[in-house]
């Protein structure tokens, strides 16, 4: 049979409509990147009130029904929205998500299984769209793969539906009380469902109901797809990831390749590129100004861009900034995150002033000036399942110093002093010390050795991180489970 494979893409988050993180990025790009593979691809999502206006008055109300979820009877209505060439739901219920944020909510438990449920359910209202792959991503969406198997088993228009769930970030699981099960999700009279979604404390997992009934479970990352079978990362769920580890695969995320292009991003105040860094000279130079640091092209600056939280290694960093700072060096931070943080970059920035910038705020534009604009990039990450800031860092020409981890280590190769081959700098031990030294040595190698410096630039630039090969092993994966079909367009890759 040559055709298309037909996915439903469900996700919480999905640029430009919804983003509070990397879901929201892997949400907008790999889609698209799907349809260029050759799938024909459908997004889901929940119709949150935080989404503006300009794409709402643009939706059209494709159908509406009563949905069961536990003893509720709901309104679910579904809007239609083209964007891009992609065709995305909507899933609406204003009770739900008409909200002045997507989460935070202390019924969150309620809002995601009820948007779990509509995925099923609106497979039914799709018209012209079968479905043979629901791929599923995090735990906002996880209850979904259990609703399919359990709720509806038996129906023509589901035998063939199979489900891909893909973790991006182990830590956050739904995880909620045992009253959950039968009050929210209606399976307390379903043994199997039952005993797969409860643990030992007697909470209900919304994760770990989509690692046990999903065909196939994906990472972002290949490292992090063997790190979650440890029990160091795999936060008490790694003996499942080692009992299906022959379903689980690591696939690294793309970034954005023509938003980050340095050739072409308004956002800068001169353009360059890997043949003409003299761009970046400029960039560098109008960023130390507008932040108020020493106007100094021969200082090389790091910068660190993101939340501000343990997992990213800041207490690595708050144990050393100030012996970083002694050295011939500048520190820029943006972003927001733990209040601890926040206050420990602010006042390092006022301790050392023209050295250290601390901007505790997310901006957009500015990110892009400091990836632009920097040398290097800081990101010494405790735990990394994927990671963009590397990947967009690298597109700019500006070096991450990494910890061997998750996406980190599979996307930075670490500086190779005797061939010049490398495209960043990575340590292995989380020791803040380590980090420090290695921080050090490469703001020393900038300082004394501008060609070798060069030569990273240039290939930390020539590394392809779009969406293209992301979406080939995808489709790989999509056909595995569907073998019968033969794929409308083959990848010509060798």
């Amino acid at each position: 049979m040559r055709r298309k494979l037909r996915v439903l893409f469900a996700a919480s988050e999905a640029e430009p409509f919804i983003k509070t993180g990397g879901l929201g990025d892997v949400g907008g790009s790999l889609p698209k990147a799907l349809k260029n593979a050759g799938c024909e691809v459908r997004v889901i999502l929940p119709k949150f009130g935080t989404i503006a206006e300009r794409y709402t008055e643009k939706m059209t109300h494709l159908t509406d029904f009563r949905l069961q979820l536990a003893w509720r009877d709901l309104y679910c209505g579904i809007e239609k929205l083209v964007e891009d060439g992609i065709t995305y739901y909507f899933i609406d219920n204003e009770y739900y998500f008409k909200r002045e944020k997507p989460y935070g909510y202390g019924d969150d438990a309620e809002r995601m299984a009820f948007f779990s449920k509509a995925i099923c359910e609106s497979i039914k209202y799709l018209p012209d769209f079968k479905c043979d792959i629901l791929h599923l991503n995090d735990w906002h969406t996880a209850s979904a793969a259990v609703f399919l198997r359990e709720c509806y088993q038996g129906d023509p228009l589901y035998e063939n539906v199979k489900t891909v769930f893909t973790v991006h970030n182990l830590k956050f699981q739904g995880q909620y009380a045992n009253f959950i099960l039968g009050d929210i999700l209606g399976l307390h009279e379903v043994p199997a469902a039952a005993s797969q979604l409860c643990c030992d404390d007697g909470s209900v997992n919304y994760m770990k109901g989509a690692l046990l009934y999903s065909d196939i479970l994906t990472t972002v990352s290949p490292t992090y797809a063997q790190e979650v079978k440890t029990g160091f990362f795999g936060e008490k769920l790694d003996w499942i990831f080692r009992d299906r580890e022959s379903v689980l695969y690591g696939i690294l995320n793309g970034i954005d390749t023509a938003k980050y292009d340095p050739e072409t991003d308004t956002a800068l105040p001169q353009n360059f590129s890997a043949s003409d860094f003299s761009g970046k000279a400029k960039c560098k130079a109008e960023l130390q100004k507008e932040l108020g640091l020493d106007q100094d092209p021969d200082i090389p600056l790091a910068v660190m861009i993101g939340r501000l939280t343990d997992q990213k290694g800041l207490d690595l960093v708050a144990h050393v900034i100030d012996e970083m700072l002694e050295d011939n060096l500048q520190i820029a931070i943006l972003g927001t995150g733990d209040k601890v943080y926040e206050k420990l970059f602010a006042d390092c920035a006022e301790r050392h002033p023209g050295k250290c910038a601390a901007r505790i705020m997310f901006d957009a534009a500015l990110s892009q000036r400091m990836y632009s604009a920097a040398d290097m990039l800081i990101m010494p990450s405790l735990f990394e399942p994927c990671g963009l800031a590397q990947m967009i860092a690298m597109s700019y020409g500006t070096l991450p110093i990494v910890r061997e981890t998750g996406g980190l280590k599979d996307s930075v190769k670490a500086y190779n002093q005797f061939t010049g081959e490398g495209t960043g700098f990575s340590f292995a031990n989380y020791n803040a010390h380590e980090m420090k030294d290695t921080v050090l040595s490469a703001a020393a190698l900038y300082r004394e050795n501008k060609a070798a410096w060069t030569k990273l630039m240039q290939n930390a630039m020539a590394e392809d991180f779009s969406w293209d090969r992301s979406a080939e092993d995808y489709c790989k994966i999509y056909q595995s489970l569907h073998p019968e079909v033969t794929p409308w367009k083959k990848s010509t890759k060798k």
